[in-house]
């Protein structure tokens, strides 16, 4: 399944709902509304409240509380093939059980809330990039544990948002990755366990602003402001059982304005998934619903490439069985205290 999160653009209350991409339709159909149904059908009074409580809108709510998140929304969507089996297409009140991917409907981030995000350093080729820059070999310890550091939430965006452009920075960076959103939580994980914890791959662009994080980096400590600010996802989550539980070899490609800028693979990175998963949960509690990025892949940024985004330029990241993750640079903002 490709999981999605959708808005409806023209209502006064635009709360994002969990949704089923179906791409050979170009529909969204909205599985919490198809318990919706029914449940109605079955007669009960409050088929709304059961099927927000069995298969909530918020896929967040999902994967902290489903025992088997993706049997959870495919039972979902086995109700929908029935119901257009049978010729039904709407609820009682004429609410549509799907739509039709266009104009009146936007993508949202996928995850509607990331519990913890964790960003790799996996990919050597990039990282081999970074510290020729810096005329310095790279340190024995990248090769004995996967490092990451833990980044904000709450600045992270979705398909066609404007990638923000803070005011303190000169120097606005792309960085193609990929993604996993932990459906099972766990401590101590295995290796030979950790693919069974792993709800579904998505797109990562972690949008960096190189000229703060170089100085931050210097001083032995961050990123955080070269980092905190915009995160981007989607557009939708692929779920694994896509892959048969088994961590996919994906070609990635980054688009500037129509022109491809990098290319890369996935499975070059030095350490799988499983193995970043083993080594964050060693005595940690990872939980459903964190976000896992790979790190970027090579080629994947402007700094390898000495080549840098502007206001204005389309940024394009394209992943197999994935999709394709559009988002537009802004102007670089004012600084105005309190406000955005």
């Amino acid at each position: 399944m490709k999981i999605c999160s959708y808005t409806l653009r023209n209502t006064p209350i635009r709360s994002p709902r969990l949704g089923i991409l179906l791409e050979e339709t170009n529909t969204i159909v909205d599985p919490n509304l198809c318990l919706r149904l029914d449940y109605i059908r079955e007669g009960f009074h409050n088929p709304v409240e059961r099927a927000d409580y069995n298969l909530n809108p918020s896929l967040s709510h999902i994967l902290k509380y489903s025992d088997n998140p993706i049997e959870t929304i495919e039972n979902g969507y086995a109700l929908y093939l029935f119901f257009q089996k049978v010729g039904i297409n709407e609820l009682p009140d004429g609410t549509p059980l799907s739509f039709q991917l266009n104009n009146e409907i936007k993508l949202e981030k996928p995850l509607d809330k990331i519990s913890t995000y964790r960003d790799f350093y996996a990919h050597e080729k990039h990282v081999a990039a970074g510290f020729k820059k810096r005329k310095e070999p790279i340190p024995e310890a990248w090769y004995e544990i996967p490092a990451y550091y833990k980044g904000a939430t709450h600045g992270f965006i979705g398909p066609e948002d404007e990638i923000l452009w803070p005011h303190y920075t000169d120097k606005l960076d792309y960085e193609l990755e990929l993604a996993v959103i932990l459906g099972k939580g766990g401590i101590n994980i295995k290796e030979v366990d950790a693919n069974e914890h792993i709800f579904g791959y998505t797109i990562l662009n972690d949008i960096s602003a190189r000229d703060i994080q170089k100085k931050e980096m210097a001083v032995r400590l961050g990123p955080a402001k070269g980092k905190d600010f915009c995160s981007i996802i989607g557009p939708v989550i692929t779920t694994a059982d896509e892959f048969d539980f088994e961590e996919p070899d994906l070609n990635m490609k980054a688009i500037i304005n129509g022109k491809e800028w990098s290319n890369g693979q996935s499975g070059d990175s030095n350490y799988s998934f499983a193995q970043m998963i083993a080594h964050a949960s060693m005595d940690e509690y990872l939980a459903a619903g964190d976000l896992l990025g790979s790190g970027t892949v090579g080629t994947g940024c402007g700094l390898e490439l000495d080549k840098w985004i502007q206001t204005g330029d389309e940024i394009e990241l394209i992943v197999e069985h994935i999709g394709s993750l559009k988002n537009k640079v802004g102007k670089k903002r004012e600084l105005n205290y309190g406000e955005l």
